[in-house]
């Protein structure tokens, strides 16, 4: 049960800026030394970084897809335990959802289910009175949705303001504040980056972040937003708790998890490290991008979705590092990589040698393969039993070949097996939200802690030798 102050970010598509609006308005509130927490509706794990970095604490996912809508309120006031104010960013547009469900799934939907007022950024650069019927459309479409106002983007003159703030009066919705086009740079690092800014702490990143912050607080009336904020009812639920949601396993000494990330932000959601702490694992941060060895007496590796692509030369020119996750999968430990993490695995992505423990090769193409899959466990690892089903998604431009091993990790509807299952390692482009199968921790946990297998006919015995040769960018991939 909680009364956080609290705000949803959205807008009618995407492009109109909430994602600068949100992670400036964390920043602003932090500024004024107001312990901020930070939020993103659906699964991209590169503006819940932002999020965070800007809150000064983890950025969180909520997506009802992933993790199942009555779980997404708890996890809300799981995470804004302590907070002064909350600032939740939407994804695309306000009624819009991948899964065609709008009134569970959508940033509207996540909005009513955390009873909190909605502020619609919307972009005016080509836009004059017009704003009062786009605004009004997206009030009326739901009685229901709680609009709080808006905040204009990209005005591009006082006169410009005065006829939209005349138009807004009209329909009686008030206007929180009029940025123009210098008011929110393009300060933040290029998404190609993904988390890797916020986990190394770049200063780009924070530059970025800081000058967002001190762009809102000249031009939004932060006291009237905070106010609207604060008259967010109580939301009567209980806060989800990792030790709810998982038992310890009971073992010795605490297994030791590597978790691929920094000291603050890693590559998977942050529900991870706390299912997995409360599972009894000794959690440790490992950076592929910069650390050589794993950390001592490692019991298993997990690999997040976050991990970007785009890092495929850093993670290959990283060869120590690469030979110990290799004898850590070849010794029977459990090793779980999703996403980008798979690809590294892999002998070469790219031309570039990897860990070589997945025998297959990644490429970049040019089509982003995006969306959500309800999976079925084709193999009892350390991350499902035999037959589970568990919603995960997808998004990735770099392709397996082949897409599966021939212990495959997943199925789903209309598509051929997916993924990786050797020994104790599971390797799949599928990403998941732990905090929707919150078992994978104890399972994970279990595992680490009993002795690895012995397997008198092992897959192989050494990593192979990386194969070096020119691959070619495959334009259509086939379906995934």
């Amino acid at each position: 049960m909680t009364a956080v102050p609290r705000l949803v970010v959205s807008a009618p598509s995407s492009g109109h800026g909430k994602t600068a609006v949100a992670v400036g308005l964390l920043s602003a509130f932090a500024a004024r030394n107001m312990r901020a927490a930070g939020f993103k509706i659906g699964p991209d794990h590169t503006d819940a970084a932002y999020l965070g970095l800007a809150a000064g604490r983890p950025g969180r996912n909520l997506d009802p897809r992933l993790v199942g809508a009555p779980r997404v309120a708890p996890l809300f006031v799981h995470g804004a335990n302590g907070a002064d104010i909350a600032v939740v960013e939407g994804t695309m547009g306000l009624f819009d959802s991948l899964t065609g469900r709008a009134d569970t799934h959508s940033t509207a939907g996540v909005a009513s289910a955390l009873r909190a007022p909605v502020i619609l950024v919307v972009d005016v650069g080509a836009m004059g009175q017009s704003v009062a019927a786009v605004v009004h459309g997206f009030r009326a479409y739901d009685e229901m949705l709680w609009l709080g106002g808006v905040i204009l983007n990209r005005v591009a003159s006082e006169r410009h303001e005065q006829l939209l703030r005349e138009a807004l009066d009209d329909i009686g919705v008030p206007v929180f504040g009029a940025l123009r086009r210098r008011d929110l740079p393009a300060a933040l690092p290029s998404r190609h980056d993904g988390v890797v800014p916020v986990v190394h702490r770049s200063v780009e990143a924070a530059r970025g972040v800081r000058r967002l912050g001190e762009g809102i607080a000249g031009a939004v009336d932060m006291e009237r937003l905070l106010a609207l904020a604060r008259s967010a009812p109580q939301l009567a639920v209980e806060p989800w708790s990792a030790r709810g949601e998982t038992p310890a396993v009971a073992v010795g000494r605490r297994p030791v998890v590597a978790l691929a990330g920094g000291p603050t932000t890693s590559y998977s959601y942050a529900e991870t490290a706390e299912l997995l702490t409360a599972a009894r694992a000794l959690v440790v941060p490992i950076d592929p991008l910069r650390d050589e060895q794993l950390p001592e007496n490692t019991d298993a590796l997990v690999v997040g979705g976050g991990l970007p692509e785009s890092f495929a030369e850093e993670l290959s020119a990283n060869r120590r590092l690469c030979t110990e996750v290799a004898a850590l999968a070849l010794a029977g430990k459990p090793v779980i990589a999703e996403g980008a993490g798979l690809l590294w695995l892999a002998r070469e992505y790219d031309g570039r040698p990897m860990c070589g423990v997945i025998d297959a090769t990644g490429m970049t193409t040019d089509q982003m393969i995006v969306g959500y899959r309800e999976a079925t466990a084709r193999a009892s690892t350390p991350v499902a039993q035999l037959g589970t089903r568990m919603v995960g998604y997808k998004q990735h431009r770099g392709v397996v070949n082949p897409r599966a091993g021939q212990s495959p990790a997943w199925t789903w509807g209309g598509s051929s097996p997916e993924g990786f299952v050797s020994r104790r390692v599971h390797a799949s482009q599928l990403m998941l939200h732990w905090a929707g199968a919150p078992e994978i921790a104890h399972r994970l946990v279990a595992a680490a802690a009993r002795p690895p297998p012995r397997h008198r006919h092992p897959h192989r015995s050494r990593p192979p030798r990386p194969r070096y040769r020119p691959t070619r960018r495959q334009t259509a991939p086939p379906a995934r």
